[in-house]
């Protein structure tokens, strides 16, 4: 339950509230007018919530926790899209705004997404990672080691 709740309060407002407020999702000219990019926009939504909505699954049903700071994980989870990147549910977010500006034609979504990334890379870097070396010490820096932190893995880590 507490996975749910810090889903829809937090990345429910990343990629949904505040998109909405900076593009009303109303659709403007296609970026580089290409409307093909429309349909790339479409799919970059789908591919960055699926792994958002399971990585959010997993940390509840296999970390016993939550992604929520207050609330973490007992377990280090390395299973599902974790496989291939660290941070599953940050990339999916930042596919997602960057599928919506796609499709709705707004470099003000794409100024956004860089933002967002940039906020999580800093918080991830500052914060969370040496919160997890310091709970789960040599098992995530193996982790580490083997799983990319932003650009997926081709093949799953099998560590």
């Amino acid at each position: 339950m507490g996975s749910f709740v810090f889903l829809l309060i937090a990345p429910g407002t990343v990629v949904g509230v505040v998109p909405w407020i900076i593009s009303g999702w109303r659709t403007q000219p296609a970026v580089f007018d290409s409307e093909a990019l429309r349909g790339v926009g479409i799919v970059l939504i789908g591919l960055g919530i699926i792994p958002l909505l399971e990585s959010f699954a997993r940390f509840a049903w296999k970390g016993l926790g939550t992604p929520a700071p207050i609330a973490p994980t007992k377990h280090l989870v390395v299973s599902g899209f974790y496989r291939y990147v660290r941070n599953p549910m940050y990339v999916g977010v930042v596919t997602v705004i960057l599928g919506q500006a796609l499709l709705f034609g707004d470099v003000r979504l794409l100024g956004y997404g860089a933002a967002v990334w940039l906020a999580t890379h800093l918080f991830v870097v500052a914060y969370e990672e040496p919160s997890l070396r310091r709970k789960f010490g040599e098992d995530y820096a193996t982790f580490c080691r083997h799983v990319p932190r932003w650009l997926p893995r081709l093949r799953p880590w099998r560590g």
